[in-house]
């Protein structure tokens, strides 16, 4: 240690100079190293006893005990025994010109992520739990205010090199310095320190003053990157790249036809195939995505065996278009498989940063003009429910009568939150009825719009004192969502509103959309939420990253909004939590800053009869590219047949 070595060299320069000061310069520094030595035993049984307090264990929980044990063999609802081989293919919208997904520039390919891997992961039939990855183990005190996780020696990176404690730091440095602007602002606020203890062991420190129960799996979740591979190939973080990061997962890159497909291959030397998590999982030797430009051809495609497994979306191609020859043949499986799965979300969303939707009375009104009922009888097939809740089809939706918690939680709010937000009924939009426009919404809405200085004209538009059409443009990029869009336009026209649905590419939609440009009124997005939230919600809801969020479309700024997700952040106890999304959740939807769409509780596939899967699926993934398998007896026959 550098005072020892201090120590030593007044000895040394003591005995140069000789006599008897040199004999007491002697004694003066054997006296300071004992010292020295004594100070660092001390330290060193301090920190010794400080890691006794450490729970070492093979994952961690949210709250509770994990379901798998450190003994595990592999995980319940795979097939251990499922064959390796073959190949999956799926389609994917648009066109791609980048194989990057942590910038922001370019468009990334679909699972262009697929070759990283984290130190923990996620099961598909637990919630809040995380079990070992790269890490072999993690260990943590009571308050995880810090975490150590032990790498797994044998992890190597797909071109063989070893990851290592180092690679992680890379990988969490690059992301909070150069990553998307969410990693950016959330990593930096979270972790105080990260510290490399060796080879196979890193350390991370968290601040203090903020809640810690979600920080060991958010750093545990980071991808890891070589460091190696990006210093050597002259990398830049933030620039777009048809070339990979180095990962260390089971797929590797294969052919590419810039913007037309990708395929990515099973690392045949992948070195955690035999861990008791990978068991039965990264069954397909091949997964390859083709771009469409539109979904009906798209569809073609599928008919025509120009790929092989469809997540089907469109309510109308389910119920009327499954009739074609290859179905009838029994080429094709068309099955409706149950899950639990909370609702995606799906929504109309504002934009918030526009004046005109500053008044929650304008975007109530406009919710209001989309008729539900109308649209799932007509359009739909029936086959759809109507979201409410951010929720939505989970016990943490907010319901009547509200609780007690929950309305101790927003009563010192009550200053601050949107008008509503303490009714016992919490806000949602009426379903509508089965005319196209509801008479009691139109004039519901109308009322609204005067109230809000929006009156109409001798042209039976809405202006308001400026003047100014109250004009409204719905941005799309999907075909098959005319049919949805185009009569809600006429619906609002009729109100007097100057709506206008306006079909662009993908590619203008992915930058009229993304910070800084926000240029748009009114979009479809997906408004995430998890079981187990965490800060996350400060991405897609929080004020501060309102106008640099990818996710905070809406632009949504909200005093109130920003308390509970701070209270459902540090909740330490599963009761605590559920209050608290329940509370936010009453939050969010008196805002009015979305229209919620439509969501359905299975999975309505079609695929070539060569896939198969376990007979009991868990209840929060279908699983297709991971757990399902390739039946090679049976592809055979279906390509002798002219199946594709």
């Amino acid at each position: 240690m550098q005072t020892t070595r201090r120590a030593d060299a007044a000895v040394l320069t003591a005995t140069r100079d000789g006599g008897a000061g040199a004999h007491m310069a002697r004694i003066g520094a054997l006296i300071g190293t004992l010292f020295v030595m004594l100070l660092v035993l001390a330290l060193g049984t301090g920190l010794a006893r400080a890691e006794s307090h450490m729970k070492v264990a093979h994952g961690i929980s949210t709250y509770g005990e994990l379901k798998y044990p450190a003994d595990f063999k592999h995980l319940d609802y795979v097939n251990p025994e499922a064959p390796k081989g073959g190949e999956i293919s799926q389609w994917a919208f648009g066109e791609f010109d980048s194989m990057h997904p942590y910038t922001l520039k370019g468009r990334a390919g679909r699972l262009s992520s697929i070759f990283f891997e984290s130190l923990l992961t996620g099961t598909a039939d637990e919630i809040g739990s995380y079990y070992g990855l790269l890490a072999e183990s993690l260990e943590f005190p009571e308050d995880r205010s810090e975490v150590i996780f032990n790498l797994r020696p044998e992890a190597q990176f797909s071109d063989g090199t070893p990851v290592t404690a180092d690679d992680v730091l890379f990988s969490f440095e690059i992301l909070r310095d150069k990553g998307l602007p969410s990693f950016r602002a959330q990593l930096s606020k979270k972790v105080e320190t990260v510290e490399v203890l060796g080879p196979q062991r890193i350390r991370y420190v968290f601040k203090t003053d903020i809640p810690t129960r979600d920080l060991p799996m958010d750093v545990g979740s980071l991808p890891v990157f070589s460091r190696k591979f990006y210093e050597e190939n002259d990398r830049d973080f933030e620039e777009d790249s048809f070339e990979p990061l180095l990962g260390s997962g089971p797929y590797v890159l294969g052919d590419v036809d810039r913007g037309k497909s990708i395929v990515y291959e099973r690392n045949p030397d992948y070195w955690g195939a035999d861990l008791p998590i990978n068991i039965g999982q990264n069954n397909f030797d091949r997964i390859k995505i083709l771009y469409f430009g539109d979904y009906n051809t798209a569809f073609e495609g599928f008919k025509a065996g120009a790929y092989t497994f469809r997540d089907e979306a469109s309510s109308k191609i389910w119920a009327t278009s499954y009739d074609f020859p290859a179905l009838e043949k029994g080429w094709v499986v068309k099955a409706e498989i149950p899950h639990g799965i909370k609702a995606p979300g799906q929504s109309f969303v504002f934009n918030l940063r526009r004046e005109k939707f500053q008044d929650p009375r304008v975007r109530e009104a406009i919710g209001l003009m989309f008729n539900f009922q109308w649209s799932n009888e007509t359009l739909f097939y029936g086959i759809y429910e109507r979201s409410s809740s951010f929720w939505a089809n989970s016990d943490l939706a907010a319901e009547a009568p509200m609780s007690e918690r929950e309305r101790n939680l927003l009563e010192p709010l009550a200053d601050i939150l949107p008008e509503g937000a303490m009714d016992d009924e919490p806000f949602s939009y009426p379903n509508g009825s089965d005319r196209q426009v509801d008479r009691k919404m139109l004039r519901r809405a109308g009322q609204l719009l005067e109230e809000a200085g929006w009156i109409v004209g001798d042209d039976g538009m809405r202006r308001n004192a400026k003047g100014d059409t109250l004009k409204v443009e719905f941005l799309n990029d999907s075909q098959t969502f005319d049919r949805v869009l185009n009569p809600y336009v006429e619906n609002l026209r009729r109100l007097g509103v100057d709506a206008v649905h306006n079909r662009i590419d993908n590619a203008q939609m992915e930058s009229r959309t993304r910070p800084p440009n926000y240029d748009f009124d009114i979009i479809t997005d997906f408004l995430q939420t998890s079981y187990i939230p965490g800060t996350e919600l400060r991405q897609y809801y929080g004020s501060e990253t309102a106008d640099s969020s990818v996710f905070n479309k809406a632009g949504l700024k909200s005093e109130a909004v920003d308390k509970l997700i701070d209270l459902l952040i540090a909740a330490e106890t599963e009761d605590e939590m559920r209050a608290r999304i329940k509370a936010l959740d009453r939050v969010l939807r008196a805002e009015k800053f979305s229209i919620p769409q439509w969501y359905k509780g299975a999975f309505t596939v079609a695929y070539y009869d060569m896939y198969r899967h376990p007979e009991a699926l868990p209840p929060y993934a279908l699983g297709e590219l991971s757990f399902w398998w390739y039946d090679k007896e049976r592809a055979q026959e279906l390509k002798a047949a002219g199946a594709f």
